[in-house]
């Protein structure tokens, strides 16, 4: 998965300059996961240069997030909310892109560009006939992330002959609940790599089989394959079946995160026995497996073998399918409960190419005038990602871009 030496080139120089930049700004930035956490590939070159920083004291909590709004407001630059981009103006003759058509209460609204127009729209993974499209093999997959993130700037800039890269990389899977009344994804704390919770829990597939270890820490949804790093297997629909024991320990829902949309924006009460979300059907309770596979259409002679196999390694002391060393309690009941479980990611990386000056560029690498992006939008990343990388690279390509932008001497 290449990427062309000068973009890595001026993303790693610019990528160096953000905390002196930041600091510049008033911002507070703290490295708050030392070394060697956080390094998620240590086997590859370079990977000792891996620091990972945030503003201020506190890890998490958007607090970098609002260090930026803060910066904003206090600067005499207009944002307009609920005003989604749809079509970018285009000079039919010379290729400039000329400003910007949005939307705001159902009228269009003009808005021109003397200089230049920089997407920085984020991905597509609340847009689920790309991520059917992009993401191989995911039927359909949600975000614990923002919900606004549709893909429109993808279809902007594809609409005025940008070319794409990286659209089959994103920061997932995971494993997580999706329910209709909540926008984005729930995670569950026993599927948590670093948690334990009393009682007993397996993950299984459609045909009520286990498929991986349920706690195996992820390097942002890549596991080792053959010695290769490769997407966790997400086979759908998937079920955390667990024993009364787990169900009676406490709230399923991870409820104190550090980020997350639902956690640390909308803030769902999950309650704290789990009585709720049972009452909602969002967990299920039967008597025996399989009255509880027939409830969810999974064959129920397998569940139960699959549940009497995971008893048995747990008596052994040693999963011999899937090497699972946490968690290693057996499933004891009845009853038993069971929760439907989708894939889940953070977020996209593909987009609109662009170039080392932050252009967007057509297929044959030629720059789309006025043109240029940031973030996540057409990520440096093409398979493999680093926690934090997004945020420093919207940083970096946001100032370069920004730069450059401003720089084009205006059209009229």
């Amino acid at each position: 998965y290449p990427v062309p030496e000068a973009m890595v080139r001026v993303w790693a120089e610019e990528m160096a300059r953000n905390n002196d930049w930041l600091a510049s700004l008033g911002c507070d930035p703290q490295e708050h996961q030392h070394q060697p956490a956080g390094i998620e590939f240590p086997e590859l070159p370079g990977a000792d240069c891996v620091h990972k920083f945030h503003d201020g004291p506190t890890y998490g909590y958007s607090m970098t997030w609002k260090a930026f709004e803060r910066l904003v407001k206090s600067r005499p630059i207009p944002v307009h909310y609920e005003t989604p981009g749809r079509e970018l103006i285009q000079d039919g003759g010379t290729r400039e892109i000329l400003g910007v058509r949005a939307v705001r209460g159902g009228r269009d609204v003009l808005v021109k560009a003397r200089r230049a127009v920089v997407l920085t729209c984020g991905g597509f993974e609340n847009n689920q006939e790309m991520i059917r499209n992009y993401l191989p093999g995911l039927p359909y997959c949600y975000t614990s992330g923002s919900p606004y993130n549709e893909g429109d700037g993808i279809t902007m800039a594809m609409s005025v002959g940008a070319d794409l890269w990286h659209m089959n990389n994103y920061a997932g899977p995971s494993m997580a609940l999706k329910v209709p009344e909540v926008r984005s994804s729930m995670s569950m704390q026993a599927l948590h790599f670093a948690k334990t919770t009393p009682g007993g829990m397996i993950v299984v597939g459609p045909d009520a089989r286990r498929f991986c270890d349920e706690k195996f820490k992820t390097r942002h949804g890549k596991v080792p394959v053959n010695g290769r790093w490769m997407p966790l297997a997400t086979p759908c629909p998937m079920f955390m079946v667990f024993d009364h024991t787990l169900f009676s320990a406490g709230p399923l829902y991870d409820k104190t995160p550090t980020h997350g949309w639902t956690q640390i924006i909308e803030r769902y009460p999950w309650s704290e026995d789990n009585s709720a979300e049972l009452a909602k059907g969002w967990i299920k309770r039967a008597e025996s497996l399989a009255a509880l596979a027939a409830a969810v259409g999974l064959d129920g002679a397998t569940l139960e073998a699959s549940v009497r196999e995971w008893n048995e390694s747990c008596a052994s002391g040693r999963d011999a399918r899937f090497g699972r060393k946490l968690m290693l309690a057996p499933l004891a009941g009845p009853p038993y409960y069971l929760v439907e479980l989708s894939p889940s990611m953070i977020n996209t990386q593909g987009g609109p190419r662009r170039n080392e000056r932050g252009q967007i560029v057509r297929p044959n690498g030629a720059p789309i005038p006025r043109l240029y992006s940031a973030g996540e939008l057409g990520s440096i990343y093409s398979y493999l990602y680093q926690g934090t990388g997004n945020i420093g690279e919207c940083l970096a390509f946001g100032r370069l871009s920004g730069r450059n932008a401003a720089a084009e001497v205006p059209w009229s």
